[in-house]
């Protein structure tokens, strides 16, 4: 497979993964939704059919749409290490232009959300502009595109990220994943697609579960990026956890793996 044939894949992939994914975070959002307030479920439920018809979509390139994915593969021996940088790239783009699509697709209630005061009201000084010192640092769409903790517990959050991971990327190398990195078949990214819904409803209370560096990176870039009034900052300083974690988590299993089941 060419290092073009891996690039396209996974750019689309992982756009539809993020397209759909991003997409039920918009709909329970949003009151001009016919989702508001779907709750939770809704939201584990909808990222695991997004990993479902990106993996479909993918699967000529092994469907990782993760780079914690392709590190614990690379470590496992299913890829070779030159291929990396090759995912990694495919995978960051394809979030940042499914990130662009739920945007265009929810266009309106992004403009009706941002400017309603109900919303977001930053006060105002003596002279009626806006107290910078006062205003939000995080928007209030923000969680549309990238993850956040409840808790800004730095350790804990990067712990928390850590050990989802490992549980999603240690399910993949044990689905029967085949040694020349063409990935699993049909039924095994159905059950990747159900560990991904329970690692949601199990473990993404604290942090939101990225479990994926660029499922968080890519659409912190775009929000950071996009027109969108009063959409308030893009919590930079958080942005290294959801990044760090998966990627360690997805380094260690591999270890894991090569240890227990190699």
């Amino acid at each position: 497979m060419s290092s073009s044939d891996i690039f396209i894949s996974e750019t689309i992939g992982t756009a539809v993964l993020i397209l759909l994914g991003g997409g039920v975070c918009a709909a329970v959002t949003f009151k001009r939704s016919k989702a508001y307030e779907a709750g939770w479920v809704a939201i584990a439920f909808g990222w695991g059919f997004a990993v479902l018809t990106g993996a479909y979509i993918a699967a000529k390139s092994g469907a990782h749409l993760n780079p914690a994915v392709t590190v614990g593969l690379a470590i496992q021996g299913g890829i070779e290490w030159s291929q990396v940088p090759v995912y990694f790239a495919g995978e960051l783009l394809g979030a940042m232009i499914g990130a662009v699509c739920v945007w265009l697709v929810y266009y309106g209630q992004f403009q009706a959300h941002l400017t309603d005061p109900e919303v977001i009201t930053p006060p105002k000084g003596e002279e009626g502009l806006v107290d910078q010192a006062q205003a939000p640092k995080a928007g209030p769409v923000l969680g549309i595109f990238s993850t956040g903790p409840e808790i800004r517990n730095a350790w804990q959050n990067l712990v928390t990220e850590i050990i989802a991971t490992v549980v999603l990327v240690l399910a993949i190398l044990t689905l029967g994943l085949s040694d020349d990195g063409k990935g699993v078949g049909p039924i095994g990214s159905l059950l990747v697609a159900f560990v991904v819904v329970g690692i949601g409803l199990s473990l993404g209370g604290p942090t939101g579960y990225a479990i994926n560096p660029v499922r968080d990176l890519g659409p912190r870039i775009v929000h950071a990026l996009l027109p969108l009034p009063n959409k308030g900052g893009s919590d930079w300083g958080y942005a290294w956890i959801p990044v760090a974690g998966p990627l360690i988590g997805g380094a260690i299993a591999g270890g894991i793996y090569q240890l227990a089941f190699a």
